[in-house]
């Protein structure tokens, strides 16, 4: 059940670096520097996990660490172009870049051992709740805080396809044509070529993106959660028909 916030499962059951999580927030004030063991811990059990990370853009205040005018996502972008060669497990790297950008946000680069299932919050909040009132498989499940289409919900799931098997790929810009909106409102499917935002990591307005469900959590087929998601994602758009639907990652950069 949830706590109100949105985090669900209980707490008893929690790993020690995911019941740290809070306490890395709670200490780091705007724009200082956090509890680097803390946050070295939760970016090495995602590695562990086997999801790739990369460095990637801070807030300072309201702008983007990257100091460019008018940056169309601060803080949820990776610092490098070369993001998708640079993305690795290994912890000593993870950890070196850790320590030398101290308030760094990382990224994940989808579409090699993992992809994600992006929805709005609300209807991932709901999707969630039906998903584990079925007794269905759930992966990790994290939440971006956001204004509007910022505030997201993001499903973990095993890839669906692999550079040997390339007629498997999807698209990550699913709901992000036209011509797909009626079809899958609100849903955004990252793939090979995209990432997202990984827990612990600040957004600005004192946002943040935190884990509801770990990466212990083994990574589920995303043909089993999708179509919860998508009724969810239409109730949602039902809802709410005045929302416009953006890109919620930059893909390009």
């Amino acid at each position: 059940m949830g706590d109100g916030k949105g985090r669900y499962s209980g707490t008893e059951n929690r790993p020690s670096w995911e019941s740290r999580l809070p306490q890395w927030m709670r200490r780091r004030a705007k724009d200082t520097e956090p509890d680097d063991s803390a946050r070295e811990e939760l970016l090495l059990a995602v590695a562990d996990a086997g999801m790739p990370l990369a460095p990637a853009a801070y807030p300072v205040s309201y702008r983007c660490s990257c100091e460019r005018i008018g940056c169309p996502t601060p803080g949820r972008h990776p610092v490098s172009f070369a993001w998708q060669t640079q993305s690795t497990t290994d912890r000593a790297q993870i950890q070196r870049w850790a320590e030398g950008e101290p308030l760094a946000n990382f990224i994940t680069a989808t579409g090699m051992i993992h992809d994600v299932l992006d929805v709005p919050l609300e209807a991932g909040r709901s999707a969630l709740e039906r998903l584990l009132e079925q007794g269905i498989d759930v992966g990790p499940v994290a939440e971006s805080g956001g204004e509007g289409e910022q505030a997201r919900a993001l499903f973990f799931t095993a890839t669906r396809g692999t550079p040997e098997d390339e007629d498997e790929w999807w698209p990550c810009e699913l709901d992000c044509r036209p011509e797909t909106m009626d079809e899958h409102p609100g849903l955004r499917w990252h793939c090979r070529g995209s990432y997202v935002l990984v827990p612990p990591a600040r957004l600005p307005g004192d946002h943040e993106v935190y884990w509801v469900r770990g990466p212990e959590h083994s990574l589920p087929d995303p043909l089993t959660l999708l179509e919860s998601l998508t009724d969810a994602c239409a109730q949602f758009i039902g809802d709410h028909g005045d929302i416009e639907h953006e890109a919620a990652w930059p893909l390009g950069r």
